[in-house]
């Protein structure tokens, strides 16, 4: 697995302390209505379009951009009506693939970090398709692959645990890069939502979360919004969390999912924020030097310096929610199977007196 250690070479001491991140909102042309040739067609004209965007802003706004977050998603859309082998052949990402090549063009180029999100393949879990968080260094090398561990209607790692574990070990779930942009590390949509993870990505050094996302947007304060405030500030981290400018292509309302990409610093306070449609407003100042220094100060602030792991890992413990290995058997589930493991997992929380 990519991606626990550095950038080739950028380490803390080497570090920025500072420079400018962009969550660049971009449209998404979804696939679902097209045959794999045609959708392997349209991924590579959206990568080429991406590739225009981000080159425009960063001649727009200066050349201190050194890290661009995309959107959740963005070649593809997500599934809706293919079987899981469909998706995987028609919308999947081999690692080693010519999209990847792609985009790692994209960052050598621009001499950016370029984070995004994708639906990958696995050659040591075939039929199955996992949703990825990638960061591309400037070195064209991807630093980092985090597979996304909470998800409704995808395999995740977690549905084949020991076998996932067994390949890439704990350090390949819970990838953070050291790069001389800080330590990277992603979060995926509505995983933003999952105080747990964040926080054990924080205590494995992670300063920056790239947050992709595609999510609805709106002039309230939504569950998601909400989230990136908190998860910024009780782990004293940046958030650069990039949402779709709209979804083309499927019958849900095209701007649903559009708006309200951020830039949050450590205190939870929003540095940029773009509105509806394709932006490159949300950009903004990192300051590396700022966020360890108030790393390091004694304070009721200092969260992370005030917590319990031990504690909450006792009570944890002793709490029944998803199982593990539910795919261990290697065949690819049906779509109905999501559905009724999270039935099951309601049926254990009400026996366990969790839920009534």
């Amino acid at each position: 697995m990519d991606g626990h250690d550095d950038d080739r070479g950028g380490t803390a001491a080497t570090a920025d302390p500072h420079y400018r991140a962009l969550a660049l909102q971009s449209r998404c042309d979804a696939v679902n209505t097209l045959g794999a040739g045609e959708a392997r067609a349209a991924i590579a004209r959206g990568i080429a379009r991406v590739r225009a965007e981000a080159a425009a802003s960063i001649a727009f706004i200066g050349p201190d951009v050194r890290l661009v977050v995309l959107p959740e998603y963005l070649f593809t859309g997500f599934p809706m009506g293919d079987t899981v082998p469909g998706w995987a052949a028609k919308a999947a990402l081999a690692p080693d693939g010519p999209e990847y090549e792609a985009l790692g063009a994209i960052a050598r180029d621009l001499g950016i970090h370029l984070a995004g999100n994708a639906y990958e393949t696995d050659r040591h879990f075939p039929g199955l398709y996992f949703q990825a968080s990638f960061v591309v260094g400037p070195s064209g090398d991807v630093v980092l692959r985090y597979r996304r561990l909470h998800s409704m209607f995808a395999p995740t790692p977690y549905d084949v645990w020991d076998r996932y574990l067994d390949v890439y070990g704990i350090d390949g779930v819970l990838p953070v890069a050291r790069t001389p942009l800080g330590n990277l590390a992603a979060v995926a949509s509505e995983e933003i939502l999952y105080p747990e993870l964040a926080r054990a990505l924080m205590m494995r050094g992670a300063e920056v979360l790239c947050h992709s996302t595609s999510e609805a947007g709106s002039p309230r304060p939504t569950a998601k919004s909400v989230a990136r405030l908190a998860r910024a500030a009780e782990n004293l981290a940046y958030v650069v969390s990039a949402n779709t400018a709209g979804i083309t292509g499927i019958a849900i309302p095209g701007n649903s999912t559009d708006g309200m990409s951020q830039i949050v610093d450590f205190t939870g306070s929003v540095l940029a924020e773009a509105g509806p449609g394709e932006s490159m407003v949300a950009h903004a100042e990192l300051d590396l030097a700022a966020l360890r220094r108030h790393r390091r100060r004694p304070g009721m602030g200092n969260l992370p310096a005030r917590g319990k792991p031990g504690l909450w890992a006792a009570e944890y413990a002793r709490a029944e929610g998803e199982r593990p290995n539910g795919l261990a058997s290697g065949a690819p589930p049906d779509r109905a199977w999501f559905a009724r493991r999270q039935a099951e997992t309601l049926e254990r929380l009400l026996k366990a007196g969790v839920i009534t």
